[in-house]
């Protein structure tokens, strides 16, 4: 296919030496060449530097700095890419192969969108096995507020000059960062998605951020589909709710009162 698009990622990382050269080798083993590829890392004291220097001449940019957290070294990365598609992928995901070259073809044949997506995506263990996959057809900004908010970020990529209208990635939200810059980038160009097979894979293991946050994680969606106009009683925020009474039991009240 006709490569002239370039395609900018960007790997936020900090203490991931275990699975980063997954990571890395998945941007670099992409069937679709024309990719910048920007790694951020946050002062990691494990081996994740050791890893990133066996590939250093093959990544385009590499920083190793303390920063604040995940969001501030997505949006370093982000105001560093100079590619017409943006996206970033954590160093404990992987892109499948043929991710890339799905979303430029998705871009190609629909270029006023300002999100473009793999419907389908793998959850995986720590050791990369299968534990189900998930499909979401997002249709826009209505469905996320209002039924289901679940985005898939892992496979996603924005268009640039969209990126830069929105100011990149909120770096006050710890949480659901992905979940509000959909949000906002729906309010200035349209969702496509690539429906199929898995694109990409998200790896689950008891240190993923949003395994650790739990409650703390639910309650960062509900502040931000609020921000953002969800009805009072959609059905994505009884779903909310129903998983933190199930979870949380009586603790429940106090998240009703949430603004």
């Amino acid at each position: 296919m006709n490569e002239t698009i370039k395609v900018s990622i960007v790997t936020p990382s900090y203490n991931q030496g275990q699975f980063i050269e997954d990571t890395i080798l998945s941007v670099l083993n992409q069937t679709y060449k024309n990719i910048e590829y920007i790694l951020v890392d946050g002062g990691s004291t494990d081996n994740t530097m050791d890893i990133v220097n066996k590939y250093r001449n093959k990544i385009d940019i590499v920083i190793s700095e303390k920063d604040k957290g995940q969001s501030d070294a997505i949006n370093k990365g982000f105001k560093l890419s100079t590619g017409k598609l943006i996206g970033w992928i954590n160093s404990d995901d992987i892109l499948y192969p043929d991710c890339v070259e799905k979303m430029v073809k998705l871009y190609t044949a629909h270029p006023d969108g300002s999100i473009y997506y793999p419907s389908a995506i793998d959850y995986v263990d720590r050791g990369g096995k299968l534990l189900f996959k998930l499909v979401r057809k997002i249709d826009g900004k209505d469905y996320l507020l209002n039924h289901r908010y679940d985005v898939i970020q892992q496979g996603s990529f924005y268009e640039t000059s969209c990126l830069k209208k929105v100011g990149y990635v909120d770096e006050n939200i710890y949480l659901c960062m992905d979940l509000d810059l959909w949000l906002r980038l729906l309010d200035y160009g349209k969702i496509y998605y690539y429906e199929g097979e898995s694109l990409s894979a998200f790896r689950i293991w008891e240190d993923t951020k949003t395994s650790l946050a739990g409650m703390l994680f639910l309650k960062d969606i509900i502040k931000t589909i609020n921000k953002h106009g969800a009805k009072k009683l959609s059905k994505a925020k009884l779903r909310l709710y129903y998983i933190l009474f199930r979870i949380y039991g009586g603790r429940i009240k106090r998240f009703f009162y949430i603004k």
